[in-house]
């Protein structure tokens, strides 16, 4: 009998090519030996809530009164909720055309799209379109509607820093096209190297390839960098020289953990650069509410602002957003309480300061802990995480365990980090998850356990390490590769 539709050997084979190594092979052993009652410390996925982090006050209220408006109408109801909570949930309610249970316009509520767009002009110096700014599930969702919208098939090719997330691997595959990857610098603090960049187009090019978009992730995910304006302004020349559109994902635009090098957007650049560029460069940035100090990954709000692209582009998109009707409402009005917070003299302005900051103030510490401590294990080096909320140590791992994983038909990173979990019960995602320069092997932890948890996870990192490079280091010398 011939096989069935979804039969496994009759699937889509883009489908079958697809990986995505955050939630692999080490979190589904993670998962397993949960259920076998070992404590398990996920350290593998971006999810601060998950790890102990509180939700802010206020936008929760607001939600809370958003999700059960009932509440509006007791005459009580001031003495639970601050009046600016309440007054914000009526506002949210009236843009809506039915409460958060009915579909919103599929590029999202018009109203909250237009504090997007003033959030964008406050940040950038520069006015922003409310009519190209979609809302979406989260970013990743619009980073895939981007992707899916560029790539024709197998000879398009889409630029992407590697180490990467593997979003983009994953969705490139997916849609059929093909990742050009160009290669972060980790002695020079995972810096970009043009020239570089230069030579991954010519070697797409003379394999038939055509590069249509470049990715940046700023501040990096997995590697923590941030860029400085001489990169923003190097990587938009080259786009435009190259004719790419230029995908900006700076969903960590408010974990930065150093005074040097302060976020700014990609969009600010290219304006402040003025024409031609500055209206002829396409350019896409995507933002959310599951990052920063909010951690709200659950909630699955976000957005992309598109810029310099044609209307008639712009109608694609919103049709093909139009299959899914709606994006989440209660997404949707937690990203407009991120662009538009407290303010000084709101009632609930000091606690929204206090709650924020204490956050931010606290995954800087963390920063500061995990890299020092990681610097401080045999064999290990980790660049300083100035932004973004991981860690992407090097693991410089002896040839005798690069034999034993080879032996039991493991990547060795993957081996390492198996190891780590079984002993530690530390949650991590092998390198190898990210791309890495051959022969190189690290793992990307998150910086988000409790602090008073984060001296002893390290002590046990620390003593597993020492304890791995012990068995089986020849004790001849090993230096970074």
């Amino acid at each position: 009998m011939s096989p069935k539709a979804l039969d496994y050997e009759s699937l889509n084979e883009n489908v079958k090519k697809v990986q995505y190594a955050v939630r692999g092979e080490l979190y589904l052993r993670a998962s397993e030996l949960q259920k076998e009652g070992k404590k398990i410390i996920f350290t593998n996925v971006g999810n601060p809530h998950a790890l102990g982090q509180k939700p802010l006050s206020f936008p929760r209220q607001v939600v809370a009164l958003c999700q059960a408006p009932f509440l509006l109408d007791d005459p009580n109801v001031g003495l639970i909720f601050p009046a600016d909570a309440i007054a914000k949930a009526k506002h949210y309610l009236s843009l809506t055309s039915g409460g958060l249970g009915a579909y919103s316009d599929s590029r999202g509520l018009p109203g909250v799209r237009k504090e997007v767009a003033e959030f964008i002009e406050r940040r950038d110096g520069y006015p922003s379109d409310p009519e190209l700014i979609f809302l979406t599930d989260g970013a990743s969702k619009g980073v895939m509607q981007i992707l899916n919208t560029i790539i024709r098939g197998e000879g398009d090719g889409i630029l992407v820093p590697v180490p990467q997330y593997p979003l983009y691997s994953a969705a490139i595959s997916l849609f059929g096209g093909s990742l050009v990857p160009y290669y972060l610098e980790e002695t020079a603090n995972w810096g970009l190297d043009i020239n570089n960049l230069r030579e991954s187009v010519a070697h797409a090019r003379s394999k038939g390839i055509t590069v249509r978009a470049m990715v940046i992730i700023n501040p990096g995910n997995p590697t923590g960098q941030c860029l400085s304006v001489a990169n923003l302004k190097a990587i938009l020349r080259f786009c435009y020289q190259e004719n790419l559109v230029l995908l900006g994902d700076e969903v960590y635009q408010q974990n930065i953990y150093q005074d040097e090098r302060p976020f700014i957007s990609a969009r600010k650049v290219m304006y402040d650069m003025g024409p031609p560029l500055s209206n002829e460069l396409q350019l896409v940035s995507f933002h959310t509410v599951s990052k920063g100090y909010w951690g709200e990954c659950g909630q699955r709000g976000g957005y992309f602002e598109m810029t310099n692209i044609p209307p008639k582009t712009v109608d694609e998109i919103y049709k093909v957003a139009s299959i899914s009707l709606s994006p989440t409402v209660p997404g949707q009005i937690f990203v407009g309480l991120m662009v538009n917070p407290p303010k000084p003299g709101d009632i609930s302005y000091d606690q929204f300061v206090r709650e924020s900051k204490g956050i931010l103030e606290s995954l800087r510490k963390r920063a500061r802990i995990m890299t020092d401590g990681f610097n401080s294990c045999r064999n290990v080096v980790c660049n300083f995480t100035e932004g973004a909320m991981y860690s992407f140590p090097q693991i410089r791992l002896p040839p005798k365990a690069i034999e034993a994983a080879r032996r039991l038909g493991k990547v060795p990173d993957v081996f390492y980090c198996l190891k780590l979990l079984e002993a530690t019960g530390i949650s991590t995602v092998p390198g190898s998850g990210f791309g890495q320069k051959e022969g190189v092997f690290h793992l990307r932890t998150t910086i988000l356990p409790a602090e008073e948890e984060m001296p002893a996870i390290m002590a046990s990192f620390k003593k597993f390490n020492d304890e791995f490079m012990e068995q089986y280091e020849d004790h001849r010398g090993y230096s970074r590769m």
